[in-house]
């Protein structure tokens, strides 16, 4: 089981308050920093000092980190366009190394499209706009040197591009999608995805989710051994009773209720936890950490549960 450092700087972060935590997470021995890609805050926080953008974080971080891997829960379908979005990701990836992993999906906080003039369309049509999405950007970065890519998209058209740059993986990045759509879902993840994440779901819902994405692996013949399982689930560990608590209230919960929906507890409780997801097929925790100052958790994670994984 690895573990893997997620944020959400939309309810409030700085470029430096995520260094901070990606500088601390490496060095702790995470596997992974990932960041949301909003852009408007969720609840009734402030959100200063305003959103940041994931791919202009992601490529600092990628010159001021050397060994954690890099990506986002989730970049939506619906902020850029699939050319300039793979001519990103390949540039971070060459920034850091070859450390970077994309997640991407459909786009569903309408509120933030509103709020910075993104057009947000139907559900079905951002379905299919991701779809071509994926087909683009796995295109062109699987499109060998030498060679043009072409596209016959509704939505995103591709003709002669010479494919161009390359990432430094090969034959591309890591892609992850996720989510607990039934039907397209697992189509598209059994056959663009590298990884499938389940976010703030329960463990009977991730075993019926993963078994349909299994499913839709077997149907294109594809070998689901080939794809890594993870789930995202808040974090709220603390030494005693006491510190879960004062932690839980700093980010605004109930320990009672993320006992329940996330991970909290003791050390100890969420070994035990976690423990659940792992029997469920989980390979990989994405921990939500929402308190970016509290670099003392991470801390405690990483010398009192990842040795117990």
């Amino acid at each position: 089981m690895e573990l893997r450092i997620f944020t959400e700087p939309q309810q409030g972060a700085s470029y430096d308050q995520l260094l901070a935590v990606a500088r601390c997470a490496e060095d702790a021995g995470y596997g992974a920093f990932f960041r949301s890609d909003h852009y408007l805050k969720m609840g009734a926080v402030s959100g200063d000092p305003g959103p940041t953008d994931a791919w202009t974080t992601l490529a600092g971080l990628a010159r001021e980190t050397s060994r954690i891997r890099l990506g986002t829960l989730m970049t939506a379908a619906t902020f850029r366009l699939p050319g300039p979005l793979a001519i990103s990701v390949a540039q971070v990836d060459q920034m850091s190394g070859g450390r970077v992993e994309l997640g991407i999906g459909a786009g569903w906080f309408a509120d933030e499209h509103t709020a910075y003039g993104i057009p947000f369309p139907s559900m079905g049509e951002r379905f299919d706009r991701l779809e071509e999405q994926l087909a683009v950007i796995t295109g062109l970065w699987e499109t060998p040197a030498g060679e043009t890519f072409d596209f016959a998209g509704r939505h995103y058209p591709v003709t002669g591009s010479p494919a161009l740059p390359k990432p430094v993986q090969q034959p591309r990045p890591p892609i992850l999608l996720g989510g607990m759509g039934p039907k397209r879902t697992p189509r598209l993840a059994a056959r663009y995805a590298d990884e499938f994440n389940l976010p703030f779901v329960s463990v009977t819902d991730s075993v019926a989710q993963f078994d349909r994405v299994r499913a839709a692996c077997a149907d294109i013949g594809r070998d689901p051994a080939g794809m890594r399982w993870s789930n995202a689930l808040a974090l709220c560990c603390g030494r005693d009773e006491a510190e879960v608590r004062r932690r839980a209230e700093v980010i605004g919960r109930d320990p009672a209720e993320l006992r329940e929906n996330g991970l909290a507890g003791t050390p100890a409780e969420i070994v035990d936890r976690i423990g659940r997801y792992a029997e469920a097929g989980s390979e990989r925790i994405y921990l939500q950490a929402l308190d970016l100052a509290d670099l003392d958790q991470v801390e405690l994670v990483a010398a009192e549960v990842m040795p117990q994984l």
